[in-house]
């Protein structure tokens, strides 16, 4: 499978929701198969909150196959022989694309003086890349989870750049109760010693409230009978209790695993941005209340699946989405997967999704 690593600089500043500018912009990304000459075969996929556009390849951090290695390839779901697969890292992310980490205009890290940026702006910026690209209009826009939001918000701010979009484990706006769970982890960091106001670059990082912030959304990207089946109460290399705080059941062991992996691949000052943009996401708010008024004129036609164990991004939410759809007159199809994998179920081997995503991609 061709894999291209690259960065592209975008000619113009980028308009941000908050009335700010940003420039310049650095939109890193990676592209699978080759796009046709006609430019007629290209599949977007945007990534979720902690993901980045290794998608399908190698990451050169942690040296881990692709978070999506399993459905995009030669032959997979999202058949690279046949599609030019393009997938970003969103602005406001650790990977190379413009973020809190990035050099700002006195050449040193923004940190927190980065504008606070929304999912439509990071849609406006892969919109960007794409532009640069050459490329008036995909084949299919994918996304799950953040990324689901970034699809839903590139299919409203751009009708007609999308024939399809597949919309996994996702919602229309964030909940307050998801908002609650961010907001415990952006004060986890910004209480770490080591964050000092976003402005930690030049010595050690905040890495106890990131990887406390992870373990944090970890717990709601699973189902409670998927912790119960792979953990129950079974204790972690040991036959009793310590009766001390060290990880005494494997459950512990396994999220203290998840926090410290993170840190060495994610900014936490990109958590915080992050996060706060999936917070501030709200389609029908921003279109007078009416979430079918965001999808007027759209000529896409969409895919939306849920997944019975998943909290997170409950499948009332994603029938909701689909009702909002069909008002506004769009071509929508609706499937509810059973998997034991709560949240996560998009990115693992959840019976029956790879021929939801192979029959509704083409």
């Amino acid at each position: 499978m061709q894999d291209l690593a690259n960065a592209l600089t975008l000619p113009d500043p980028l308009p941000l929701d908050s009335g700010a500018q940003l420039s310049p912009v650095t939109m890193a990304y990676q592209q699978y198969g080759a796009l046709a000459e006609d430019r007629s075969n290209a599949i977007v996929i945007f990534h979720a909150l902690t993901g980045d556009q290794y998608v399908a390849s190698e990451h050169p951090v942690t040296g881990k196959p692709g978070w999506w290695d399993r459905m995009v390839g030669a032959g997979k779901p999202v058949d690279t022989d046949r599609f030019c697969v393009i997938c970003a890292n969103v602005i406001g992310g650790c990977m190379g694309s413009t973020g809190p980490a990035s050099d700002g205009p006195g050449g040193k890290p923004y940190g927190t003086s980065f504008p606070v940026v929304t999912v439509h702006d990071m849609a406006r910026g892969i919109a960007r890349l794409l532009d640069a690209l050459g490329i008036a209009k995909v084949h299919a826009a994918i996304g799950g989870s953040m990324g689901g939001m970034q699809a839903l918000a590139f299919a409203s701010d751009f009708p007609g750049r999308a024939e399809r979009v597949l919309v996994l484990a996702s919602a229309a706006r964030q909940s307050a109760q998801n908002i609650a769970f961010h907001e415990v982890g952006r004060q986890s960091i910004m209480a770490d010693a080591n964050w000092n106001g976003g402005d930690y670059y030049d010595g050690a990082h905040p890495d106890a409230g990131l990887a406390v912030a992870r373990m944090a959304a970890h717990i709601t990207y699973l189902s409670e009978a998927g912790l119960t089946e792979k953990f129950g109460r079974r204790l972690h290399e040991r036959d009793t209790k310590s009766f001390g705080f060290e990880a005494d059941f494997q459950v512990e062991s396994y999220l203290r695993y998840q926090g410290s992996g993170f840190t060495q691949r994610f900014d936490a000052n990109s958590y915080l941005y992050i996060t706060r943009a999936i917070d501030y996401f709200d389609l029908a708010e921003e279109h007078g209340g009416r979430l079918a008024d965001a999808f007027a004129g759209t000529g896409a036609r969409f895919c939306v699946v849920s997944f019975d164990t998943d909290w997170l991004y409950t499948t009332a939410e994603s029938q909701h989405l689909v009702r909002a759809l069909n008002a506004a007159g769009a071509p929508v199809s609706f499937v509810e997967l059973s998997s034991p994998y709560g949240h996560d179920g998009f990115l693992l081997d959840t019976p029956g999704l790879d021929e939801v995503v192979r029959g509704f991609v083409g």
